[in-house]
């Protein structure tokens, strides 16, 4: 779940960081290895420089007395190595007495007989020290020469690298971090760009195209087949618009002809009572078709005259209360009634077509006056602020259900069988959708099963009315 609410920059950088600081990890442990090694050879390579000048030494002092030997001895002891020198014999015995009291109170590791030498690493009472013992030959006696040297500087050494080390990471893993960040935002730039284009695009505009930019990468790829699929549906839905414009055109001849003949037929004085119940079902059910056929064509031409037309600035109010007075007869002859009041100023300067605008308000009533039972009643509402002009129709009626109200302004939807069987195409508020977005209105809807709906209808001012 959480893997979906996070952005694919956000995850690129969430994984940009964990391998950076995998490998920072894996560099600083290769390098505090390489040079704790380097800094163990640096210190073998001293105590044996060390011990190859004691050799020295006892070879130039080969004609000297034992007295003067050990004297040279605790010198160079105190010389080199805080006095850590010793020169053993094979059972373990010193062969010189210890040239310091550091070398006396020492921890030497034994003597182990053998060729060549050894290093070794022991514990001291303040730290670690490395020691090396080189067997060589003294006067006929074999002896073992024997250095040491403490580890306490390669470990602040190493402490300090360590230190360092970690310090940087944070800082290091920010700067990453925010140049994957801002790396990955500026390579989906184009997704983001793709993304908000798609997402205007739909029925009523699918000539645009979605932005492409020439880097021959994938991304191109996927804007140009999008780009060519929407040319194969914008064909096809014009085609299909088309059909439906045509068919309508040509069925309105059809119509008009049969139920002309059967309006004929009725005036027929001599003509039987069942061939006039079936004359008059000819004559209502055309009357129906050819309701259904105009809305059809007239949604036929707002497909095809998308682009704007003139529009002038008008009285808002006076279209609602000319439409409110289409509809009250028809709310007598159902027992409803029809209220109208006015939250604003008694002119609402809007910019429209008058007869398109009271279709627009008609259509909203006769949807509230079908769906409510006798008695209710149905209310039209004005309201205007310093930017907006609301009309708001409101009914106690059947309501719509939660599941059908995403689909009502679809067209030829309709809602639940409970509100079935009353009579209508399905393309009235279709319609009235259309209407109100190309006057730049936004119509919305709200309702409850048998509590009623509220359509609201939110216009820009503008100016004064033009003059009559």
């Amino acid at each position: 779940m959480l893997k979906g609410r996070i952005s694919i920059s956000l995850r690129l950088t969430i994984w940009f960081g964990a391998i950076f600081l995998a490998g920072w990890v894996l560099f600083g442990a290769a390098m505090w290895l390489n040079l704790k090694r380097t800094l163990n050879d640096e210190r073998y390579l001293t105590l044996s420089h060390r011990l190859d000048r004691l050799r020295a030494m006892l070879d130039k002092d080969q004609g000297e007395d034992a007295a003067a030997r050990f004297e040279d001895l605790r010198d160079f002891a105190h010389a080199t190595g805080g006095g850590l020198v010793e020169i053993f014999a094979a059972d373990g015995s010193r062969v010189f007495p210890s040239p310091s009291s550091a070398a006396r109170a020492f921890p030497w590791p034994a003597i182990r007989a053998g060729s060549g030498e050894k290093l070794s690493h022991i514990a001291g009472e303040d730290q670690p020290y490395w020691v090396l013992q080189r067997q060589s030959v003294l006067n006929g006696q074999t002896v073992y020469l024997t250095a040491a040297a403490p580890e306490g500087g390669n470990l602040l050494v190493l402490d300090r690298f360590c230190v360092g080390l970690f310090a940087s990471v944070p800082l290091l893993l920010l700067i990453s971090s925010a140049g994957g960040y801002l790396l990955s935002r500026k390579a989906l730039k184009p997704v983001d760009q793709i993304t908000a284009k798609a997402r205007s695009i739909s029925i009523s505009n699918l000539s645009e195209r979605l932005p492409v930019s020439r880097t021959g990468d994938e991304l191109e790829r996927l804007a140009d087949t999008c780009n060519a699929m929407l040319a194969r549906l914008e064909i096809a839905v014009n085609q299909i618009k088309q059909f439906t414009a045509d068919a309508s055109h040509e069925l309105r001849g059809p119509l008009s002809f049969v139920r002309t003949v059967a309006e004929v037929a009725l005036r027929n004085p001599n003509i039987d009572a069942e061939s006039r119940a079936a004359f008059r079902d000819i004559v209502e059910e055309t009357a129906k078709a050819t309701v259904v056929l105009e809305d059809m064509l007239t949604l036929a031409r707002a497909d095809a005259e998308r682009g704007e037309k003139a529009l002038e600035s008008l009285d808002l109010v006076a279209v609602v209360e000319e439409a409110c007075e289409l509809a009250r007869p028809i709310a007598k002859e159902r027992h409803l009634s029809l209220s109208v009041s006015l939250d604003a100023p008694r002119q609402i300067c809007v910019l429209g077509d008058f007869a398109t605008l009271r279709r627009l308000i008609w259509i909203l009533l006769d949807n509230a006056l079908k769906y409510t039972p006798a008695p209710g009643c149905v209310d039209v509402v004005l309201s205007a602020n310093y930017k907006n002009a609301t009309v708001q129709v409101s009914d106690n009626g059947t309501g719509i259900s939660e599941a059908d109200l995403p689909h009502i302004f679809d067209r030829f939807y309709r809602a639940d069988p409970s509100r079935s069987h009353i009579e209508g195409s399905g393309l009235g508020l279709a319609i009235a959708k259309w209407i109100a977005e190309f006057h730049h209105a936004d119509l919305t809807v709200s309702s409850q099963l048998q509590r009623g709906s509220v359509f609201q209808l939110a216009f820009p001012l503008c100016s004064s009315p033009n003059p009559n």
